[in-house]
């Protein structure tokens, strides 16, 4: 058994290795050592993590997947959250969330075959539940956000955010360079979006060059 830990965080601008120390206190207090780390700054609203997906191509039946909140895993829509469980039971990792108590004893894998099942079976009505809370906590958070910035175009005071042109001047030279994304987002802590933005506007840019 492997413990592979997933860190994510929502936007580059937030710091997704800001869990790492408090899960791998959890797997040394329990005398654990985590094999992998796995690292993305996406949105946990989408199910297309290449981190996250990643983790699974790698683990073996039995493994571990560590998150510090089940909202780190999940903030999908019902029917995306189904789609990762069905590829999480398929390759039988467990679910481990220090927010979850009840998933703690899964690290250790210790108890005997029916315990094991009763904590699986109960883990996964309570991860059901958190995953539909954290969705609706995203939902909430975006309404309000979108009442205020309508709000606030109302009144003539949104900007919305500034771009940040030095890094998306970079982000375009490593385009042209045939950087991969992947490699990108590395170099950058940049969202798979944000280049995509950039590839749009760079191509965009050499066809009315073009003409």
């Amino acid at each position: 058994m492997f413990v592979r830990a997933y860190l994510r965080a929502s936007t580059s601008e937030q710091d997704a290795e800001r869990a790492r120390e408090p899960l791998q206190e959890f797997a040394t207090e329990r005398g654990l050592s985590v094999a992998a780390w796995y690292t993305e700054n996406e949105s946990g609203s989408k199910l297309a993590r290449p981190e996250l997906f990643r983790l699974l191509a790698d683990a073996q039946p039995g493994d571990v997947l560590l998150v510090e909140q089940v909202d780190r895993l999940s903030r999908l829509t019902s029917s995306d959250w189904e789609r990762l469980k069905a590829e999480i039971a398929k390759r039988r990792v467990r679910i481990v969330a220090l927010d979850l108590p009840t998933s703690w004893s899964l690290a250790t894998a210790t108890a005997d075959e029916f315990t094991t099942r009763m904590f699986e079976a109960v883990n996964g009505m309570l991860l059901d539940m958190l995953a539909a809370v954290a969705r609706k906590d995203y939902e909430d958070r975006r309404r309000r956000q979108a009442q205020g910035q309508a709000k606030a175009k109302a009144e003539g005071r949104y900007k919305g955010r500034p771009e940040d042109t030095k890094r998306n001047a970079g982000i375009a030279d490593m385009l042209a360079k045939g950087v991969s994304w992947t490699q990108i987002q590395a170099a950058t802590g940049c969202s798979r979006a944000t280049i995509a933005k950039v590839s749009h506007q760079a191509k965009a840019l050499q066809t009315v060059a073009s003409l």
